[in-house]
């Protein structure tokens, strides 16, 4: 039990560095929504900090996690997977995945009528894959203004500059994986199946 503890609290700090860039969040602007400074903050995500609940509570509330998904709780037998979508600069960000690190999924939703119609490119390291699902999304990509409908899909290194949007005013509904080290996701084709010999002609 006392090893399962500590590798809860190890694991921690590469967790909060892993929940904070993938929602594009600075020290700075996680310190400020949670009152912990932003040096204590780098000691946590590296590791020199040991994590107590007095510092793992805001930052859960500010994720928007549970303080079991922030730790890894090991499962208790519940089948069920408890999603908290998350608000985050006007879209509704669904996570897919649990495990921090390595390939993350989401399913983003910008509401219909988003204010959010204004490009602001960002950069940040990783890769990142996306497939529209409802609606069609702007995109913004470096110099490339795109417009993505319903099946299509877009992958991008993040630290090319880029932004998303609705590219009028109803809803869109996409998915991302996002790897946060500038993972790609590594995309597998079935054989081609053997095609049967032609047969020469029929009977004569």
């Amino acid at each position: 039990m006392d090893d399962d503890l500590e590798h809860a609290l190890v694991s921690v700090g590469p967790r909060l560095r892993a929940l904070r860039r993938q929602r594009e969040t600075t020290l700075a602007d996680l310190a400020a929504a949670t009152g912990i400074s932003v040096s204590t903050l780098s000691r946590l995500e590296s590791g020199a900090r040991r994590p107590t609940l007095e510092l793992l509570l805001p930052l859960a509330r500010a994720h928007g996690v549970t303080l079991d998904e922030l730790v890894d709780a090991p499962p208790t037998g519940d089948p069920r997977i408890h999603l908290r979508p998350v608000a985050r600069y006007g879209m509704t960000m669904l996570p897919l995945t649990r495990r921090a690190g390595g390939i993350q999924a989401y399913k983003l939703v910008i509401p219909a009528g988003s204010v959010r119609r204004t490009p602001e490119p960002k950069t940040h390291e990783g890769y990142e894959w996306l497939y529209v699902l409802n609606g069609r999304l702007r995109m913004v990509l470096g110099e490339q203004d795109l417009m993505l409908s319903p099946g299509e899909a877009a992958e991008f290194d993040t630290r090319l500059p880029h932004w998303f949007g609705a590219a009028d005013d109803q809803a869109v509904e996409f998915l991302s994986l996002f790897g946060s080290q500038g993972e790609r996701a590594h995309l597998r084709a079935r054989p081609k199946a053997k095609q049967e010999p032609t047969r020469a002609g029929g009977r004569g």
